[in-house]
């Protein structure tokens, strides 16, 4: 039986809307391969006419009816203004990632929770990270309601459950120290509501990520990111607009939080994990970007060091043994140009 979990007086203000909760057992295994069946866990009254991501476009009304190219043209003509709604929200993405860093430092993680496009976009961001950065896979998570299958097939139904966003986040154990980012561009999302109200059960920082004003999810953030973009090009599309503008606020988040714990040298990527090809190049071309070692040095150099880029660079700029080059990068906690300052 799913533990019913109680919602707050303040969620229930922020949804303007009554919570039935209702308990559902699931017996599907994971390994089946039929979709699974979304929990009925929120019994939600929408008005549509509230939602700034339903609202019809004026621009795009006769889309249907123009070449393809003039169709093209009006796409891109709204999509030139969801960089500029972005930017109106410059100081609130700020705030998120001094928050995200601080907490980071201090032994938490960062989780992206989301339905549907929002959640796809936030598995994605989170997977990114290991690959450029160098972190572990389990610092940035990125959970979608309905689960990993939720990824490649359409289980819409899902997002309407409160209940499902704190078991998913229960199976991570998540605690006080971490980071939940709701992410949903109506800004009323059940599952996403459900993990915010649950992380602020336990004392833990919350950011919203919405484009819509005044958002739901935002009344129950510390820390409200609502750039909006108008209207979508097909009425309620937001995988259009409006997922750009997500995507470019969770650059902002992750980028500008794995800059400042010292993931960067310059623009440089150099806690990039060479585990392909390409990246086993890239390696290379940032050691002798950095450097100017002849090609054949800064390979070697690499594989002195096991492909770790940071510390070939403290090596050839301080001309330290390798295993006081080492030291001396632990004990600046992983900033390269710490380091060499330090040496």
């Amino acid at each position: 039986m799913a533990t019913i979990i109680a919602v707050s007086h303040s969620l229930k203000s922020a949804t303007a809307a009554s919570f039935k909760l209702f308990c559902m057992s699931q017996s599907a295994a994971e390994s089946q391969p039929t979709l699974p069946t979304p929990h009925p866990a929120a019994d939600l009254t929408i008005d549509f006419r509230q939602l700034a991501t339903e609202r019809r476009n004026s621009n795009t009304a006769q889309i249907d009816r123009v070449s393809t190219l003039e169709m093209l043209k009006l796409i891109n003509q709204e999509d030139q203004q969801v960089a500029l709604a972005v930017a109106q929200v410059l100081p609130q993405i700020a705030a998120a990632v001094d928050l995200i860093a601080a907490q980071l430092k201090l032994g938490g993680r960062l989780f992206y929770v989301g339905a549907g496009t929002s959640g796809r976009l936030g598995v994605l961001d989170a997977s990114e990270c290991p690959p450029t950065f160098g972190v572990e896979a389990g610092l940035v998570v990125g959970l979608i309601a309905g689960g990993d299958i939720a990824l490649r097939h359409p289980v819409e139904g899902a997002e309407d459950s409160l209940e499902a966003c704190v078991q998913d986040l229960q199976a991570y154990e998540f605690c006080s120290q971490d980071v939940l980012v709701g992410i949903a561009a109506s800004g009323r999302t059940p599952y996403v509501l459900g993990g915010l109200s649950y992380a602020s059960s336990l004392g833990a920082h919350r950011i919203a990520i919405a484009c819509s004003p005044a958002s739901p999810i935002g009344a129950l953030a510390e820390i409200a990111i609502e750039p909006l973009p108008g209207a979508e090009v097909i009425t309620g599309s937001t995988r259009l607009k409006a997922g750009t503008a997500q995507k470019l606020v969770l650059n902002m988040l992750s980028t500008g939080a794995m800059i400042k714990l010292g993931k960067v040298y310059g623009n440089l990527m150099v806690d990039v994990r060479a585990s392909n090809q390409k990246l086993i190049e890239r390696c290379k071309q940032i050691l002798c970007e950095v450097t100017d070692l002849p090609r054949p040095e800064a390979e070697a150099l690499l594989e002195a060091t096991g492909y770790d880029v940071k510390l070939a660079i403290l090596l050839q700029k301080t001309g330290l043994p390798l295993e006081e080059a080492t030291q001396l990068l632990q004990q600046a906690e992983g900033y390269l140009q710490r380091a060499i300052e330090q040496s």
